[in-house]
């Protein structure tokens, strides 16, 4: 009695990668926004376009943790705002401030 077991296997063609342009592809970062300034002057109120909160999946009125440059981070609440291009976040000088961004 021969017990015969077959091994699939699956070949994948070599991808040659340059990475020489590397540094030039852009990263898919849905979470990382352009900051623009705020119409309205609340202090703890950031502003998203709905595409936006639909793709990072907040609701009007979530509480998020922004985080800035040099490791400093702020609480905010999203709200939502047509007039927002879609790839940036509005946010008063005060929350700026707080998050060292400009």
């Amino acid at each position: 009695m021969c017990t015969c077991v077959t091994n699939i296997l699956t070949i994948h063609p070599l991808r040659t990668k340059d990475f020489s342009e590397a540094i030039l592809e852009q990263k898919k970062r849905p979470n990382r926004l352009m900051v623009d300034e705020a119409t309205n002057d609340d202090n703890s109120v950031v502003a998203l376009h709905p595409s936006k909160m639909e793709e990072l999946q907040l609701f009007r009125g979530d509480t998020v943790l922004l985080k800035g440059k040099r490791r400093k981070d702020t609480v905010c609440i999203v709200l939502a705002d047509e007039t927002c291009d879609v790839n940036k976040i509005r946010m008063n000088k005060v929350v700026r401030t707080n998050l060292r961004v400009r």
